[in-house]
Formats: C-alpha cells, structure tokens, sequence
C-alpha cells in the first residue's frame, strides 16, 4: 500500500508549472489520489480569468473516472512550493458526490495532518435524502 508521504512525493513530482497561454497557467497546483485498487492519478489545476479552470484533484478525478474507477482511500494536493493544500469546498463536495464511499477517504492536510473527507464536509446538505 502506498502511503501518504509516498503519495505527496507523487503529487510534488507531478508538479510543472507553466503559462500555456496569453491567458492562462497550468501545473501550480497538483494532486495524486489512490484508489481501493491501488491505482495512483494525478492531476494539476487549470487557472484561466474566466473561472472556467479547474482544481488539480479534478483533473486526478478525471483520470480516475476515465480509467473506470470511482473510489479513493487517500488524497493530497500540493503548491508549487511544495506546500500541502486542503481541498477547497467545490473539490470537496466533487469528491464526496463520485462515490459515497468516498467519505471515508484520508486527506493530508497541512503539518502531516490526515483526516477523513467526512471529518472536511460536517452538515452535508445532502443529507436530506438518505
């Protein structure tokens, strides 16, 4: 299994910040997810002044979902720098609404903190109807 440092050394390596365009940037930020297979994506953000961009961990999702799975165990995002970031809200909630198992899933967050995605979306909105 691998585990969380390993899974950071991932994300920092998938790392490749750039402009890619009169307008917008790539590779500030990466994630890398593992899956209950044991599969490993990555994904970087997409920053473009019209907020259509998007987060890396939609980008390692994508991945995920592309190659036919759906549930994560562990997840991690990085800055350029190689600072750990929380999810934000929306990854949060896209993370959560691919597999309800998903919840369950251990996040790094900044100064070797892991915590579950549940523990990140107290009074889920959703709730209302399980």
């Amino acid at each position: 299994m691998i585990s969380m440092n390993e899974l950071y050394e991932i994300a920092r390596n998938t790392l490749h910040p750039r402009k890619i365009s009169r307008n917008g940037e790539a590779g500030h930020v990466a994630s890398a997810l593992l899956t209950d297979k044991g599969n490993v994506f990555t994904g970087v953000s997409i920053t473009v002044p019209t907020s259509i961009g998007f987060c890396a961990e939609h980008g390692a999702v994508s991945s995920m979902i592309t190659a036919g799975e759906s549930k994560i165990t562990k997840i991690v995002a990085v800055y350029e720098n190689g600072v750990i970031l929380p999810p934000c809200g929306r990854c949060r909630e896209l993370l959560s609404q691919i597999d309800d198992s998903n919840l369950e899933c251990q996040v790094l967050l900044p100064n070797d903190k892991i915590t579950t995605l549940e523990e990140l979306l107290p009074e889920r909105w959703d709730y209302i109807w399980n």
